[in-house]
């Protein structure tokens, strides 16, 4: 049995959890939310539900904007809590609040959190799958939201997205191998700006193929007029930009791309980033199941160390 499906397989299990287990807490608005790869966009799906947050990358944080005066405080996200750029962005606040799935970790023990926020994902070797989701639940929590009914949706519906990232991964697998695909794009709108993000880098990183995730009215800015002999992957949600992305979708399916959709349709648009990153997480363990790789961290480890 492949591993890494197994870890997948798990995340309704350790969402379930993560509610059981969490207690109630509020998260602080109008202050930076510090993190690198999917601890970054994660809080980045909810300044498209209008919360008042700012998001930054940790490392350009640290090169370019501590010591602007900001903030006295922060929330820094780290799923190991060992990422050197989110631990270097510890002593620029008077106090911060640390999300974590590691009680240990250097983020987690640091004397300036005033308060830890643990995920309960459990072991994770492979690509964010369980963190990511559980992350998404720890900020849903601390703003407010109640995603009690989204995770039983969500566990209701696991080996529909497995079924849905197989069939996707047999898909752009024949595509690839049947003819040259200069590029692989996937693209979302609001809160799924972050799914389409967070899902070119899982895919990137397992596969070894070249994903970009972008925002679907960027890639109408300019990206769209390589459409022949791409793939564009579309996350669609009943939002205001619907419209407009079937319409994309139209347009560069004539010009030469193929283009494929991924949509939740059972959960409101702001809930839909619990489930619309899952199939794609299935995606990337098939697809790279057929491509023989093996080593998803090949040239670095799952904690990146500067």
């Amino acid at each position: 049995m492949n591993p890494q499906l197994n870890e997948i397989d798990e995340i309704p299990q350790v969402a379930k959890e993560f509610i059981r287990s969490s207690p109630d807490y509020i998260l602080p608005r109008g202050i930076p939310y510090l993190g690198m790869g999917s601890s970054y966009f994660a809080p980045l799906a909810f300044v498209y539900m209008g919360i008042d947050i700012m998001p930054h990358l940790a490392s350009e944080y640290h090169y370019y904007l501590h010591g602007k005066g900001l903030s006295d405080q922060a929330v820094i996200l780290s799923q190991s809590g060992e990422s050197s750029e989110s631990l270097w962005c510890t002593g620029y606040f008077e106090e911060f609040t640390g999300i974590t799935n590691n009680s240990n970790s250097n983020l987690a023990r640091h004397p300036r959190s005033q308060k830890t926020i643990l995920l309960h994902a459990g072991d994770e070797k492979f690509s964010s799958s369980k963190t990511y989701v559980n992350t998404l639940l720890a900020l849903f929590r601390g703003f407010g939201f109640s995603t009690e009914k989204a995770v039983m949706l969500l566990e209701g519906k696991i080996a529909e997205y497995r079924e849905l990232g197989k069939k996707l991964a047999d898909e752009i697998y024949r595509k690839i191998t049947a003819e040259r695909i200069h590029g692989i794009y996937i693209t979302g709108s609001g809160p799924n700006i972050a799914t389409a993000m967070e899902a070119s880098l899982i895919l990137s990183e397992t596969t070894k193929l070249c994903f970009t995730g972008m925002p679907m009215a960027q890639y109408d800015h300019g990206p769209k007029e390589t459409s022949a002999g791409s793939i564009v992957i579309q996350i669609l949600s009943q939002g205001a930009s619907r419209g407009r992305s079937l319409e994309l979708a139209e347009k560069i399916s004539r010009a030469g791309a193929h283009v494929i959709t991924v949509e939740e349709k059972d959960m409101e648009e702001y809930l839909s980033v619990i489930g619309n990153i899952v199939p794609f997480n299935y995606l990337a363990a098939y697809l790279a199941e057929k491509l023989e790789i093996t080593d998803t961290f090949a040239i670095g480890g799952k904690i990146t160390r500067v």
